[in-house]
């Protein structure tokens, strides 16, 4: 199933595959893309025919909140596009996609048509099951396509907004109520840090509980802050933070800010990473490397 809906973004001109994966406990697949709209967009309405032929949602079960087979399709800005143009982007693929699939649409973020829908938290509440049964509810009704789900595909929420990091922290601990104060403890929605969204999730299979989380601006709170904080908060209950995980793609300089804060490293920017630099030059972008207060990856975001 995974192979046949990320079939379409491979060997297709202006579209690249960057990563995908999908884990047991999650039961979500993740794909990243980078390319030019046209080509993307093709891709992604292709692909989400795929699923909602494929995923049944009256079947389905996981750890993460989802509405649909296509849960949420985001459209960040990289180079050269600016994030209007992403917005009319969005609104154009949900017109698409529901023409196309039956599946009703929901915009977020920057392409919300409704103010209280910009966070994706809201329009995911009570996830698929009780959406099903509130859809009907002026509030709760989708922005594309008439106010009831696809019969198995359920909605799909679409929305420009900036690049996003999928950050989980894993404890070594399998009691949820340790996780979930924790997951408050960090999160904005309950007092905790701007721009994180956390939940608590169970690892069965490993015998480990996670704070899934998703920094929608890591350059207000970045990744070392947020490990940090859970890792004092996991110190008073006595558990141990085993690892941390990326989950799908990274911008450097989210990568940088953390290596920075770890090593100690003074001055350190993306100006000293080679594969930076040299895509840089492949894309004729001005500057030398080691430029004084280049960051090239912050600009033309």
């Amino acid at each position: 199933m995974v192979e046949a809906i990320v079939a379409p973004f491979r060997d297709r001109k202006g579209c690249g595959l960057l990563e995908y994966r999908a884990d047991p406990d999650h039961n979500r697949l993740v794909v990243s893309l980078a390319g030019q709209p046209g080509p993307v967009l093709e891709a992604v309405l292709e692909a989400g025919r795929v699923a909602v032929d494929l995923i049944d949602l009256e079947k389905h079960s996981g750890s993460h909140p989802r509405i649909g087979a296509v849960d949420v399709i985001p459209i960040s800005p990289l180079r050269n596009i600016a994030m209007e143009e992403c917005v009319e982007l969005s609104w154009q693929l949900g017109q698409r996609f529901h023409e196309q699939t039956g599946v009703p649409v929901y915009f977020y973020e920057e392409s919300a048509r409704r103010p209280e829908r910009r966070r994706l938290e809201v329009i995911r509440r009570g996830q698929y099951e009780l959406l099903r049964s509130e859809v009907g509810k002026a509030e709760r009704q989708p922005d594309v396509g008439e106010a009831k789900l696809h019969p198995t595909a359920g909605a799909t929420a679409i929305g420009a907004r900036k690049l996003l990091i999928a950050f989980n922290v894993n404890l070594g601990t399998e009691d949820m109520s340790v996780a979930e104060s924790i997951a408050r403890a960090v999160r904005a929605s309950s007092g905790g840090l701007c721009s994180v969204k956390g939940i608590a999730v169970s690892l069965k299979e490993r015998r480990l509980t996670q704070v899934s989380m998703n920094i929608v601006d890591f350059e207000s709170n970045p990744l070392y802050r947020v490990t940090e904080l859970i890792r004092a908060e996991a110190k008073r209950w006595g558990v141990p933070l085993v690892e941390t995980e990326v989950y799908g793609m990274i911008p450097a300089r989210a990568v940088l800010d953390s290596l920075s804060y770890y090593l100690q490293a003074t001055g350190l920017d993306s100006g000293q990473l080679i594969e930076s630099r040299l895509l840089d030059l492949l894309a004729g972008e001005p500057g030398e490397p080691g430029e004084p207060g280049e960051q090239p990856d912050d600009e033309r975001r």
